[in-house]
């Protein structure tokens, strides 16, 4: 809005412009001029924190959005905290601004692109007080496997949360974390394992010939019984390219001894069914 009054057009003029559609309103003080173009979501959430106030900052998940930490449900929501009651107003202009009122320090906050966002290891530490458990540690994961959170940070974090409702069980979920997992989808096949007592021995683990070449390397090892894990998501595993890299590779493991079990997200929902999948093989390799 400061830059249209600079333009010379009053807040009159602004709201005629958007009633006859040549501007988008994209949130409070916040317009797209283009009335054909379609926002793009970094525009609809830098718009959002701007007219969310001095001090705002995502937070939450559209914070883990912009980092790039995998692991949520997709939403459509935009997280944004303010300090004390500046939130209130928001609630009811901005429907998909969700507005909360966060503590936050100055050193756990950091730009995404121009948008003031909390640190990855504060926007971590927040989530994992307030989603399940498979949730919490897929974003662990995630943040780790992607370095945007290192080890000395993960160790830091109950400090982070100490006090804080869900604290007890969050503490629990930092311990699970694991950043070999490559995606939400390992993540949740192995917490499944864990669970049903068959907890893999190895991640991520490379099964070389006698000349030391990689014949492949599976997501989840259980060394003893030869036995490789694999997360099949949709998107990696459906290109064309992927399954002839799939098969080839599985072909080369099965002729060196490893039985290959594959998991889709759809197993995972099951409690019982990987467990019993792994437990059948491991009876049946190990007799």
């Amino acid at each position: 809005m400061a830059q249209a009054r600079e333009a010379g057009l009053t807040a009159h003029d602004v709201d005629r412009l958007c009633r006859a559609g040549r501007w988008q309103r994209l949130a409070r003080g916040a317009y797209l001029v283009d009335p054909q173009a379609v926002a793009p979501r970094r525009a609809r959430i830098r718009a959002a924190v701007a007219s969310a106030g001095a001090g705002a900052v995502a937070a939450l998940g559209t914070a883990a959005e912009l980092h790039g930490i995998a692991g949520l449900r997709q939403s459509q929501a935009i997280h944004v905290t303010v300090a004390g009651s500046a939130a209130k107003p928001h609630r009811r202009t901005d429907p998909a601004l969700v507005i909360h009122q966060l503590a936050v320090l100055p050193e756990e906050v950091c730009a995404v692109g121009g948008i003031p966002t909390t640190t990855p290891v504060r926007t971590a530490a927040d989530l994992i007080l307030r989603v399940d458990r498979y949730v919490a540690v897929s974003v662990l994961d995630s943040a780790l496997n992607r370095e945007l959170i290192q080890p000395e940070e993960l160790a830091a974090i109950p400090a982070l949360i100490r006090g804080r409702r869900g604290a007890v069980a969050a503490r629990v979920h930092l311990t699970e974390a694991d950043g070999r997992a490559q995606s939400p989808l390992e993540t949740r096949v192995r917490l499944r394992c864990v669970d049903g007592r068959v907890r893999p021995d190895a991640l991520q683990h490379a099964v070389c010939d006698e000349d030391g070449y990689i014949l492949g390397v599976g997501d989840l090892a259980w060394l003893r019984a030869r036995i490789i894990g694999e997360a099949d998501g949709k998107a990696p595993h459906s290109l064309p390219d992927a399954v002839f890299q799939d098969r080839r590779r599985q072909n080369r493991l099965a002729n060196a001894g490893w039985l290959i079990l594959r998991f889709t997200w759809q197993d995972t929902l099951d409690p019982g069914y990987i467990p019993y999948v792994v437990r059948a093989a491991l009876l049946s390799r190990i007799r």
